[in-house]
């Protein structure tokens, strides 16, 4: 049995009588106080009102184990009968050393269960020396369980600063009324459960804790890289501010946002990295690795759940889970296992790419989500979509909050570029080289524009760091010579710049490979798949080889499938029987040129109006000749008997997105297009303004001139235009710099991170009206260029900043209103050095204490 469990089964009415022990009666007439009080004041085994002494202590931990180990049965014990003794003396040597900690009782609650019990831990470092593995694990437990009501009986005492602790307090009773509501309903877990339970998160940890790093590649390594070391934590945004009344949430890190969540839509563009967020979070639980803002995802079950093996039966029911996601042990699990660990509110949905259903099913796909929800309340759920797939708001019902993954910024790309050229120096032999391409690299992301607006998102960054050293510093421009010189790398020049042995007699050219692997890609845009069956696969092969006769005259489909598999780089096998692509970028791409080859262009605009095809189309575009471009386009525009108005737009604004991809195009066509799409590019809805992103660059020659519309039209221009991350947008931006609207302002400096901090702080920044408007600063360039312009009376820290480098960075007489969105760590003392401040804001899901604020400045929880 899992001693983190069996601890969880303590209600509250077994444990608040043993922790009121530990602390002194409070006396007659004890009130509200006006300042925290130490804890080592409270206990009431020091000092003059000791009414406990080692001893007592000693049979108090006793107690807490017996009390443990009698909600279980002779199967579950967590611990031998012959070590209870030395888990109850460990118990009551940590909880000792609430007599030596040097905090008081409002920083205790603020630190929250799992840091307060750590800081037991470190109090008393040897507390559990000689406990076997399982009898450390249940120490551990039985503490955080202790903790967890110290905390809550904390709260509850008369002389506790209330005041500032209430939404504090409201949790932590929550907590305990949670856990007690566990023990009754749930008194124990079969001990097969928690064995498979421990198995599982093994094969978590070993099936998930990987990533694909393009071009990084070792003599006798596989094509990934632990995630934890891989890993690069993301940004996730909440959307525009709607209205003037408040400015708009910065943007954090993807898992901070998912703080506190339990159900959550995230939205991203092919390769933004949604697929990695889930395989870290699931690695993460499964290791109990999460950082302290996620604890309330700590000991549930994951469930990584991609759509695309679904089928056509829908949303699998929980005993379903396991086999839908391909896992090899799913038919070892307990009956009903799946069943119980939803019943009980213990699961983590984890259901990736929405968008790799078809259309149609969709809607059935929801349907079913929403029986799951109605009958198995209390678990957390994560979905993620590209942004297009599903309407905004398409969850809002069912209390779905819905967050998009961010562009890399300029730093998040030159932090990528410098981890990925660190992971390979592992093991290389160009290490001087390696130095160089790194220098020059920083370097032309941040000069060459064309280059910049590809590097947006950890894929397309990881093929040009692989592009940059396989050319040996050169690059190819726009995104087909990206994806063409990516296939050379990976099909060709791979394994011979690796010195590698033909090992299984088949040595294929370049083209061959690429037009069978333009096959499978081709088979599943035709059935709406991301995934196929091997046997398909293989049939598909053999129905295509007699026209290669350079790969039929080394091998059967079989061996011509399995030399695709092993040594392209670009197919895997996800499960037994089944096979995909390394990444949906890379399907999309060669099932485009499969399309374009065959002149399927008629089948490509009768598919326009679905999600699944905008990529396979753009890129189609880019690789047609000019007569087949004008084809394909006019086709986009051309008006179909019987299509619905929401499918017409959508054909004419897919159009606009495929401009920029042309690289030939008569005049007449482009003005057709843009004549076509002028009122379409005019937003009404600040979900319209939002979605007209995905069209690139090219909208901002559409966007209709914002001098002289109303305030809250430009706010959706604004909304519109900073969306695209490029640095074209600050000329348009530039236009509505002077409005007095708050929300116009505040979505100008809400996306200076986009853009070249020097020029937008230039153009933009400097000329917004500074009047109640917070200025964001994301990072140290950004808050030297506030400095340079004489600072701001009002700042909002939207990145991870040390108090010295804010000290140092912000024009101290200036600031009157700080706003911190992330959680620096320790004391506030440090804000003294601001003589005007008079408010921080502090954002309740990521700063957890606000101790030692000077006098005279109000903190305000958003």
């Amino acid at each position: 049995m899992d001693p983190a469990t069996l601890a969880a089964r303590l209600a509250s009415s077994v444990v608040v009588p043993l922790v009121k022990k530990l602390f002194v009666q409070e006396g007659a007439g004890a009130g509200i106080v006006d300042r925290p009080v130490r804890i080592s004041g409270l206990i009431s085994f020091r000092g003059e009102k000791r009414t406990l002494d080692e001893r007592d202590l000693a049979k108090l931990g006793d107690t807490l184990v017996e009390r443990a180990l009698r909600t279980c049965g002779p199967a579950e014990q967590p611990i031998a009968q012959d070590e209870r003794i030395a888990v109850a003396e460990a118990v009551a040597r940590t909880l000792h050393a609430l007599g030596s900690i040097d905090i008081d009782d409002l920083h205790a609650v603020r630190l929250g269960t799992r840091e307060f019990a750590a800081l037991l831990f470190t109090a008393a470092p040897d507390a559990d020396r000689g406990l076997s593995a399982d009898g450390a694990r249940f120490h551990a437990a039985l503490v955080e369980t202790a903790c967890l009501h110290i905390l809550h009986f904390f709260t509850q005492r008369s002389t506790f600063v209330s005041a500032t602790l209430v939404e504090q307090t409201r949790q932590l009773a929550e907590l305990s009324a949670r856990m007690d509501a566990l023990a009754r309903r749930f008194p124990g877990r079969p001990s097969e459960d928690a064995a498979f339970e421990e198995r599982y998160a093994r094969d978590i940890i070993a099936g998930h804790n990987h990533l694909t790093i393009y071009g990084i590649e070792l003599a006798h390594s596989p094509d990934s890289w632990p995630l934890d070391t891989a890993y690069l934590s993301l940004q996730a945004e909440f959307g525009a501010v709607a209205d003037d009344t408040d400015p708009p949430q910065p943007a954090l890190p993807a898992e901070l946002a998912l703080a506190g969540r339990d159900r959550v839509l995230l939205r991203g563009v092919a390769g933004s990295g949604k697929t990695t967020l889930v395989q870290w979070l699931a690695v993460a639980i499964a290791r109990d690795a999460l950082p302290g803002k996620l604890d309330g995802l700590r000991g549930r079950v994951p469930f990584v759940l991609p759509v695309r093996r679904f089928g056509a039966a829908g949303f699998p029911v929980p005993d379903e889970f396991l086999s839908a996601a391909r896992y090899p042990r799913a038919g070892s699990q307990p009956s009903g296992w799946a069943d119980r660990v939803m019943s009980e509110g213990r699961g983590l949905l984890l259901v990736d790419g929405i968008d790799e259903s078809s259309e149609d099913e969709r809607e059935q796909l929801r349907h079913g989500l929403r029986r799951l929800l109605a009958l198995y309340p209390g678990n957390v759920w994560l979905l993620t979509s590209r942004p297009s797939a599903v309407r905004e708001n398409w969850l809002t019902a069912e209390g779905f909050t819905e967050l998009m993954l961010s562009p890399l910024s300029h730093e998040g790309v030159a932090a990528f570029i410098q981890r990925w050229h660190a992971a390979a120096r592992e093991g290389a032999t160009d290490l001087d080289r390696l130095d160089q391409y790194e220098h020059t690299l920083l370097g032309a992301v941040r000069i060459n524009r064309d280059l910049g607006r590809l590097a947006t998102n950890p894929l397309m960054c990881g093929l040009i760091c692989a592009l940059h050293r396989d050319r040996r510093g050169y690059l190819p421009r726009g995104r087909r010579a990206l994806y063409d010189a990516a296939l050379s790398m990976l099909l060709e020049r791979r394994d011979r710049e690796r010195d590698m042995q033909i090992t299984d007699g088949i040595d294929l050219t370049q083209e061959p490979k690429v037009q069978l692997l333009q096959k499978l890609a081709h088979w599943m845009l035709v059935n709406g798949r991301s995934e196929m069956d091997r046997k398909v696969a293989v049939s598909t092969l053999a129905q295509h080889l007699p026209a290669i006769p350079n790969a039929a005259e080394q091998g059967g489909p079989d061996d011509i499938y399995r030399h695709l598999l092993n040594r392209t780089g670009l197919l895997r096998e996800p499960a037994p029987g089944s096979v995909d692509f390394v990444h949906r970028t890379f399907q999309d791409y060669l099932a485009a040129r499969a399309a374009v080859e065959r002149h399927d262009f008629d089948f490509l605009i009768n598919h326009a109006h679905q999600d699944e095809w905008e990529e396979v189309i753009r890129m189609s575009v880019a690789l047609a000749r000019p007569d087949e471009c004008a084809y394909l386009l006019d086709g986009l525009l051309a008006a179909r008997k019987g299509a619905r108005p929401v499918e017409s737009q959508h054909r004419k604004l897919l159009a606009a997105a495929s401009l920029e991809h042309a690289t030939e195009l008569d005049p007449a066509v482009r003005a057709r297009v843009h004549r076509y799409t002028r009122d379409l590019v005019r937003p009404t809805t600040l979900e319209g303004a939002r979605a007209l992103g995905w069209i690139g660059p090219i909208v901002l020659e559409m966007l209709p001139d914002p001098t002289h519309v109303s305030d809250t039209e430009a706010h959706r221009l604004a909304v519109t235009a900073t969306s695209v991350a490029d640095d074209r947008a600050i000329e348009y931006l530039t236009r509505m710099r002077d409005r007095p609207s708050m929300a116009v302002r505040s979505q100008l400096a809400y996306a200076w991170r986009r853009y070249d901090t020097e020029r937008y702080a230039d153009e933009i920044i400097a000329h917004l009206d500074e009047d109640a408007l917070y200025f964001p600063v994301s990072n140290v360039s950004e808050l030297h260029a506030l400095r340079r312009l004489g600072g701001r009376p009002r700042m909002q820290i939207s990145g991870m900043f040390t108090p010295s480098e804010l000290i140092d960075g912000i024009v101290a007489e200036r600031l009157t209103h700080l706003w911190l969105a992330y959680d620096l760590g320790g004391s506030l003392a440090w804000l003294s050095a601001f003589p005007q401040l008079r408010t921080v804001r502090v954002s309740s899901r990521v700063v957890a204490a606000c101790t030692g604020v000077p006098a005279g400045i109000e903190v305000v929880t958003v």
